[in-house]
């Protein structure tokens, strides 16, 4: 058996305030991600949380270096209603954050 190649944790957040404006929204990302599982050897969901504080859910995921978060990303905002996707900045080590949020609407002129 080849050694295992090393993998990357980071983490996937939807806001309160998305999660209260499209609530299904929560069971589509869990089943979405099962289905990458199922995509990609050595993706993995570690762990599903509430964040009862804040009111956002997180997935914290292991993602082979050779995989491509933004393309997750990319793919999974093809399922679900219209959002913001964006990497939060983190300090160093840290692991890498993303969170998918409500679009703001356009500013008026």
């Amino acid at each position: 058996m080849d050694e295992q190649e090393p993998v990357q944790v980071v983490e996937l957040r939807i806001s309160y305030r998305y999660a209260t404006t499209h609530p299904w929204v929560v069971q589509a990302i869990g089943g979405f991600l099962s289905a990458y599982f199922m995509e990609h050897p050595g993706f993995r969901v570690q762990r599903h949380i509430e964040e009862l504080e804040s009111g956002t859910h997180l997935w914290i995921c292991e993602v082979p270096p050779s995989m491509k978060v933004l393309r997750l990303l990319k793919r999974l905002k093809e399922d679900i209603p219209p959002c913001d996707a964006q990497q939060i900045a983190t300090d160093l080590p840290a692991r890498p954050r993303y969170l998918i949020d409500c679009l703001e609407p356009p500013a008026e002129s």
